[in-house]
């Protein structure tokens, strides 16, 4: 059993039924009251992040998360299946349906490396970088004096994402993506 202090980034636990990992976590000491954890934590199944409050009282169940590293093939989108290989075997393929990983299709590109998250001996997740780099396929040309919309414009990347990034981004060019948010973090090379 976990107590409230036990709940580090990246530590995982049962709660209400489902395993859930820290992402961040606060010790916080008020005069005259009991001292409380708060953390943001993530439910590895259905992806949802929920700030929560644990007291000194609170034990939970560790969850035994078993992480696989795998390898992203392509995503099937007339049958809404992703296809995976291990990475020591590529002949040793499989195939996970969109409703056992969520919607990654916008940020997997052919060989991105993955973790599969299982629990209870079934596959709950697929764990992408939190930061990926893609490829402009389309982008409209920069208007000098066109800040209007605050300096930005709508390109769409290789994976057919479509997102807002600054100005001087031009077709062919590489740009990282934060996963959890969905938005532009920088240019990586020129096009």
């Amino acid at each position: 059993m976990l107590s409230y202090t036990d709940l580090k980034p990246g530590t995982t636990f049962v709660l209400e039924g489902a395993p859930w990992e820290v992402r961040e976590y606060r010790f916080v000491r008020l005069q005259q009251r009991k001292p409380t954890v708060q953390t943001k934590i993530k439910n590895l199944i259905s992806g949802k992040i929920v700030a929560r409050s644990f007291a000194p009282s609170d034990t939970l169940p560790e969850a035994n998360i078993e992480r696989k590293p795998t390898i992203f093939l392509y995503y099937q989108a007339r049958n809404q299946e992703y296809w995976f290989h291990t990475p020591d075997n590529p002949k040793n393929r499989f195939m996970l349906k969109e409703d056992a990983v969520g919607n990654l299709w916008p940020y997997l590109t052919s060989n991105t490396e993955v973790q599969l998250y299982e629990w209870e001996g079934r596959t709950i997740n697929v764990g992408i970088p939190i930061k990926v780099d893609l490829k402009v396929k389309e982008a409209p040309p920069a208007v000098k004096g066109d800040t209007a919309q605050g300096g930005t414009k709508e390109v769409i990347l290789e994976t057919g994402l479509k997102i807002n990034v600054p100005l001087f981004i031009n077709e062919d060019d590489v740009v990282r993506i934060n996963t959890e948010s969905g938005e532009y973090v920088e240019r990586v090379s020129k096009g």
